[in-house]
This record gives C-alpha cells, sequence and structure tokens, in this order.
C-alpha cells in the first residue's frame, strides 16, 4: 500500500472542543507521514504531548513552530528564542523533525520545515512599519503576539536571522521539495482576511520567490484558519489549519471543503 504524506495545523490543542479532531488524526497506512504547521498550543508540555501521541501513530512527523508555541509570560522559565530552543531539545527526544534537523525525503521531495517568523512586510506599498503599526492600533488591533512574545525578542530581527539561515540550508538542495512554514510564503492569502491589518503579523515577503526558487511542488502552511489552496506562479499553496470551533464548524457545513487532514502527496507503488 503506498505512503501518504499529511498535513495539520492550528491543532490549537487546548481548546477541549479541538480534541476529538486531534483525536481522530491516524494513518491510512502505518507508514504515512504527518506535517503539523505549528499552533499546536501554549504550554510546552502540552505541545509535547500531542506531538508525542501523533508521533505514536504516524511514522514520522515534521514539526513548525507557530506564533502560539512561542508564547511566553514573564514568569515562564524559557521565553522567546529559549523557548523555541526548548521545543526543539523537546521534538528531538521524540524523534520528531524540527526546522534545525536535516530535512527528511519522501517520495522523492524533501520536506523542508522551515520556521520564518514575519517582519511586518506583508503592508500596503508606500506605507512605513511604523504607519502600518500605527493605523492598526487606531483600529484598536491587539495582538497577543505583542505582549506573549515580543516583550522577550525582537521579532523582527529574529525573522531576518531566520531567514539567512534557512536560505542557507535550502541552497544544498536538489530536486523537488515540499516547503513547509506555519506563516504563508506569499501574501496573497492574507488579502482575503477581513481585517487586513492583521497580515503585519502573517508573513515576510523575502520568501516570495522560494516556492520557485527551490522547486516547490507544494507549499503547506496554516495561521490565517482560512484552509484552502491557492496557486502562485504554478506552484500549489495550501493552508491546512484546523483552527477554533466557530471556524471550523462553518468549515465543515461547506461540502466542499478540501479534506482535513490534507494529503500533500501520494507515494506510487
Amino acid at each position: 500500500m503506498p505512503r501518504t504524506l499529511w498535513a495539520v495545523a492550528d491543532l490549537h490543542a487546548a481548546v477541549k472542543a479541538n480534541t476529538p479532531h486531534i483525536d481522530g488524526l491516524a494513518p491510512e497506512n502505518p507508514n504515512d507521514w504527518l506535517i503539523v504547521a505549528g499552533d499546536v498550543a501554549e504550554r510546552t508540555e502540552l505541545v509535547l504531548r500531542v506531538l508525542r501521541q501523533l508521533k505514536s501513530r504516524f511514522a514520522e512527523v515534521i514539526w513548525v513552530p507557530g506564533n502560539h508555541e512561542l508564547f511566553s509570560r514573564s514568569g515562564d522559565r524559557c521565553r522567546g528564542r529559549d523557548k523555541y530552543d526548548e521545543l526543539v531539545a523537546g521534538c528531538r527526544d521524540l524523534g520528531i523533525y524540527t526546522p534545525e534537523d536535516p530535512y527528511p525525503v519522501f517520495a522523492g521531495h524533501t520536506v523542508a520545515g522551515l520556521f520564518t517568523l514575519y517582519d511586518y512586510s506583508f503592508r500596503r506599498p508606500g506605507v512605513s512599519v511604523e504607519e502600518a503599526l500605527a493605523a492598526a492600533r487606531e483600529a484598536q488591533l491587539v495582538m497577543t503576539d505583542d505582549f506573549a512574545i515580543a516583550p522577550f525578542v525582537d521579532i523582527r530581527a529574529w525573522c531576518w536571522d531566520r531567514l539567512a539561515y534557512t536560505i542557507k540550508r535550502l541552497s544544498r538542495i536538489s530536486g523537488p521539495t515540499v516547503l513547509v512554514n506555519h506563516w504563508p510564503l506569499v501574501q496573497e492569502p492574507t488579502l482575503k482576511l477581513g481585517i487586513p491589518e492583521i497580515s503585519l503579523w502573517c508573513g515576510t515577503r523575502h520568501t516570495r520567490s522560494w516556492a520557485k526558487r527551490y522547486d516547490a511542488r507544494a507549499v503547506v502552511y496554516g495561521h490565517l484558519h482560512m484552509p484552502g489552496t491557492i496557486v502562485v506562479d504554478g506552484v500549489e499553496h495550501h493552508e491546512v489549519s484546523l483552527g477554533y470551533p466557530r471556524q471550523w464548524s462553518q468549515w465543515d457545513a461547506h461540502r466542499n471543503r478540501q479534506p482535513w487532514p490534507y494529503p500533500v502527496l501520494h507515494e506510487e507503488d
């Protein structure tokens, strides 16, 4: 029986109503792989508990962090970059791939788990970062990231560090890839947001060319809680998020909703 590479994101395991969806994640073939594209939960112990459950079902699990995994409080032992390091160490103990590990290969495709964050560059042309953030404040838009991540790390600087680090790693790959990131690699999906200012926290323009540059046959992401597929420059970008009950209950009402978990690749017989 051929293997399948499945993908999910935004499990938000702290929400009890999401538990049946998480418990229902199971392979069709015991050799199937699973991508988990960020926002498993906020607390490290819960993130690792869920990932441990998934690793017990799937042959391999590939995890990349979302913003919720990075949320911290002032009294937490690990915050900012240290919390990410803590999660990476925990995943490695479980045998789960992270953005710091060698990229695994599934059916001839390098599955590259990325961690790029955002730098507020998903904004209108001619508007500075400061002007865009001021407009968001005037619209009374407050993001949890601003008091659960930003006080502990310079997010823009971390984003740029991650971009340089990731480009070096991707440049060594030959052959087709599947690129996996929590935040979309292109701005187009954010244009559907009901509140345009939210796009500031949704990615970076510097990843726009990556799908074509690194021969991606598919891009997998989450974050927006708007599951679906768009095609940019001939490459399919799949959002595979579950989201919150008020969102997935609406998606479930649509007969044409894309499958979840999403089958990114099928191995040929």
